[in-house]
């Protein structure tokens, strides 16, 4: 294998590995919403608009300097002001994300439990039959152990350095195929007769339909890591960018389908939100559950590192404009640029530049003042207890999945990339690119705005 070919695999791994998390357990009730043969097109048709995002962003960082890539430089090409909306975004996405880790965890050990006390009690000689000890009723509680990993999660999310925690990567992998398995075995040889044929639905449209969308857009949702593997790469031309663009969306795809139509054949209209729940408790079943438990357990300081690093951005900016403007001060500080503006009588007020240049910078690119180490641990309490009331509130992944996948991921996947494709070829003849980027950001504000309004509705309501 040659070193390019390599290359090509290794980021192509990254990048689906990206993909392919919670939105997996989630697709075969996606299919049982919408119906199998429209959700096979919205699994492709998103795929399409994702990767189209992807696209317009490798083209995009082609415009900038060097290999300094990111959506804080691109903003400061096209539009300064949304390089906040992009913290937000992701802090948003990545807050969510995490909260659909502990909702996971919740829902699968307390079968991991009863699966291992079948086992005991096999072994101490009986027919697995037996019940649990009602006096360990907490075992099987859904919020005892989200309680008790959160205190395995908890110290980790403080470390600042989260190196080490990638070499998940590998576990991410496996445990995506071993899901992959544990699907086709179970609908091969089912436990229980399959659905009848007339009860899978091919299309069903309804009010729900809007609810369900953002699912198939948050599975394809890997578009803060595009700009890494742009500055990574030996050769970032744009042909190899789009052959592991491709590569990488074509997998989830095929994955996705898998999933979703064997998922959704094997249990019918009845599937729940999470597809690994739904098995019976076995050896090859809960071999699964503990592999995808680890795999999110070490997965959430991943997520709450980013959402504190861009809460922390967002609030500086705040910061800065709350310094700025009260007690009738006129000077416009741009946090994005590091640069005062002059006020209205012709003014400028250096003091902030200088502490502005002082600042080192992100991931992204983007300034990071220095955070006090009381200000950091609070944003860490704030994510850590903020995840943990909700997750010990809301018991529906299909829900939390949803509101992410209509606010953080259709930002970041459709609304942003669109937009900064456009800025950066405003004053050029319309071309199918331009009018696709144009159709492509309009699309995420209309997900947004609508499926939204949906899932809030529909939260209201009950």
């Amino acid at each position: 294998m040659d070193l390019i070919t390599m290359m090509i695999l290794v980021m192509t791994i990254n990048l689906a590995n990206t993909i392919l998390g919670t939105g997996m357990l989630a697709m075969p009730g996606a299919l049982a919403a919408v119906g199998m043969l429209l959700g096979s097109f919205m699994i492709v048709f998103s795929a399409c608009a994702s990767g189209l995002g992807l696209y317009f962003l490798s083209r995009s960082a082609s415009r900038t300097e060097g290999r300094q890539a990111s959506f804080f430089a691109c903003s400061k090409l096209t539009y300064p002001w949304a390089a906040v909306i992009f913290d937000f975004a992701i802090a948003i996405k990545c807050f969510g994300v995490g909260i659909s880790y502990l909702i996971i965890i919740g829902d699968l050990m307390p079968g991991v439990v009863q699966s291992i006390g079948e086992v005991a009690f096999i072994a101490a000689g009986g027919d697995g039959s037996g019940e649990m000890d009602p006096a360990l009723w907490f075992l099987v509680d859904r919020r005892f152990w989200i309680t008790i990993f959160m205190g395995i999660i908890a110290p980790i999310s403080f470390l600042k350095k989260l190196d080490s925690l990638k070499a998940t990567s590998a576990l991410a992998l496996s445990a995506v195929v071993y899901l992959v398995f544990i699907v086709i075995y179970f609908y091969t040889n089912p436990e229980q007769p399959l659905p009848p044929k007339e009860e899978i639905r091919l299309v069903h449209i309804s009010s729900q339909f809007f609810t369900t969308l953002p699912i198939f857009v948050f599975a394809f949702t890997c578009h803060q890591n595009i700009f890494s593997v742009y500055n990574e790469l030996t050769d970032n031309g744009q042909s190899m960018l789009n052959r592991i663009i491709t590569s990488s969306i074509g997998s989830a795809v095929v994955i996705y389908h898998i999933i979703g139509i064997l998922g959704y054949l094997t249990f019918g209209n009845a599937v729940g939100s999470n597809i690994i729940q739904m098995y019976n408790s076995s050896i090859v079943v809960t071999i699964g559950r503990v592999a995808i438990v680890i795999l999110v357990l070490f997965s959430f300081p991943l997520q709450c590192h980013p959402c504190r690093a861009c809460l922390d951005k967002v609030l500086f900016t705040i910061g800065e404009y709350w310094e700025t403007t009260r007690f009738g001060k006129t000077r416009q500080y741009s946090s994005l640029t590091g640069h005062d503006a002059e006020d209205g009588h012709g003014c400028t007020h250096p003091g902030s530049v200088a502490a502005t240049s002082a600042h080192q910078h992100d991931d992204h690119g983007g300034p990071l003042p220095e955070t006090s180490e009381l200000k950091y641990n609070i944003m860490t309490l704030a994510i850590l207890i903020g995840s943990y009331i909700i997750a010990m509130t809301v018991s529906e992944l299909e829900v939390v999945l949803s509101l992410v996948g209509s606010t953080g991921s259709t930002a970041i996947s459709f609304i942003l990339p669109g937009s900064f494709y456009y800025k950066l070829h405003k004053n050029d003849p319309w071309t199918l690119r331009k009018i696709l980027s144009v159709c492509l950001a309009g699309y995420g504000w209309l997900v947004m705005v609508i499926c939204l309004s949906a899932n809030i509705r529909r939260i209201i309501n009950g």
